[in-house]
């Protein structure tokens, strides 16, 4: 059985998924494009089996959806590619038009817990397309992200960049998890096993690029509009693990996002485990 499995298609997971191809493990996998807004409506709907999702969503469907040890898309610092891109220095942002991309919740929460938490700013938010001109004729300062982000990394005279990796750093002192690799529940409990070898074919995968990283951006380069010593640089700046430290800034972030009310309740993080042993040893994290 191949479980329909989301993909998302941002530089940021190449590196999770270069090793499917490697290894002919996407196969085994019927994949699904798509950006993280429409891989959540598509899980939510069933009409994916396991996805990565964006963390806002599996916080505010816990009960849809199980998840999966690894991957994550997360970094520790700087993510380089979810920026804030702004007309003005951030601190005079308040009250100023800030647009907001359709394509990720959890940035846009994540923007909010930033500007207004931790700065006490509160801008008038906007939604806007791809065009990032558009969006500073429209308003003051822009949320970008993905591969858009990356191309502004070097702002051009007149603009401040602020990467929401860093500010999240400074912010909690702890790791921001963007996208979690999760199971509809129904499905996990009906299929366990083909959940069992989907994620033993995603691990595989990162342990294939961790040991090839070099290599890969070399040949990642050949077709995208990045050269290989930046797109290095861009991928290990990203950690695509979700050990404990990652579990609690994901909660952190929880936490800060129910206070902003964009979540009734902070979840807890409930496991698959290979079959046979139920949830994680000790059960699910608690808030």
């Amino acid at each position: 059985m191949r479980p329909r499995t989301g993909h998302i298609q941002f530089l940021n997971c190449l590196p999770i998924y270069y090793g499917l191809v490697n290894g002919n493990g996407i196969l085994d996998l019927d994949l699904v494009k798509g950006t993280p807004t429409e891989l959540n409506s598509l899980l939510l709907e069933g009409r994916l089996d396991i996805s990565p999702v964006s963390s806002i969503e599996y916080g505010r469907n816990p009960q849809e959806f199980i998840l999966l040890p690894g991957p994550t898309v997360s970094c520790r610092g700087p993510v380089r590619s979810i920026l804030l891109v702004s007309r003005c220095p951030l601190q005079e942002l308040h009250g100023r038009p800030v647009g907001l991309t359709g394509t990720s919740a959890t940035s846009h929460v994540l923007l909010r817990i930033i500007l207004e938490r931790h700065h006490g700013i509160r801008p008038r938010y906007f939604a806007f397309g791809d065009s990032l001109s558009e969006a500073l004729d429209r308003g003051m300062a822009a949320l970008l992200i993905g591969d858009r982000a990356l191309e502004h990394l070097n702002p051009a005279p007149g603009l401040h960049v602020y990467d929401l990796g860093t500010e999240w750093w400074n912010y909690a002192g702890e790791g921001m998890v963007f996208a979690v690799w999760a199971a509809r529940r129904s499905f996990a409990d009906s299929h366990p096993g083909v959940v069992e070898h989907a994620w033993r074919l995603f691990q595989e995968s990162i342990d294939f690029c961790r040991s090839n990283l070099d290599a890969i951006a070399v040949d990642a380069a050949r077709w995208e509009r990045f050269p290989a010593d930046f797109l290095l640089q861009y991928f290990r700046s990203l950690s695509f693990d979700f050990d404990k430290k990652l579990q609690e800034g994901l909660l952190r972030f929880y936490r800060e996002a129910a206070e902003l009310e964009e979540l009734e309740t902070v979840p807890p993080l409930d496991f698959f485990s290979p079959v046979g042993a139920g949830h994680l040893a000790g059960g699910p994290l608690r808030p």
